[in-house]
Formats: C-alpha cells, sequence, structure tokens
C-alpha cells in the first residue's frame, strides 16, 4: 500500500484513530502464523487450505475462530492471539 492508502474501521467510529501500519516481516521463517475464522460460512474450509500451504512450507501455525462474526473479536481473543503470533490471516468467506 502507498502512503495515501486509508483503511477505513467498519464499526461505525465517529472519530476513527489514525494508525501506523505495522512493517511486513522481510521472510516467514520461524514465524508463528495465526488464521482467524470469523464464523462465516466456509471460513473453515478456506483457512484449511491456507494452513496446508503455509504447513508445507514448515511454517508453525495457530488457529482461532469467533464465536459470531456479527460483532468484533473479544478482548481475550485478541489477546491471546496477539502474544502467540508473529502476524494473523483472517478469513473472510461466505
Amino acid at each position: 500500500m502507498t502512503a495515501s492508502t486509508f483503511l477505513l474501521d467498519p464499526t461505525a467510529e465517529s472519530s476513527p484513530d489514525r494508525r501506523e501500519r505495522l512493517s511486513r516481516p522481510k521472510d516467514l521463517d520461524g514465524l508463528t502464523v495465526g488464521l482467524l475464522d470469523i464464523s462465516k460460512a466456509r471460513g473453515d474450509i478456506f483457512l484449511d487450505e491456507i494452513e496446508k500451504h503455509l504447513t508445507g512450507r514448515g511454517l508453525k501455525i495457530r488457529r482461532y475462530q469467533k464465536p459470531t462474526f456479527a460483532r468484533v473479536a473479544p478482548i481475550e481473543l485478541k489477546q491471546e492471539i496477539s502474544t502467540q503470533c508473529d502476524l494473523v490471516i483472517e478469513a473472510l468467506a461466505d
């Protein structure tokens, strides 16, 4: 993304926060990848395929699931993911 790209938060904030994007890792070797299923239909199928691909590259994978797609992830889940993973892939499939 370029410096002029804006990411919008869909949670209807009246005054959104501006945050710097985190830099991407140079490579994935030795990193733990979290796979977050947001509980929409077929998201698990998508993440199963991603997991096969990443474990085939020798990466460590941890799986997580939100209780419902209709709400943001609980703080406890966010904290768990942030302490156990170096990066996260989130499934948004239907």
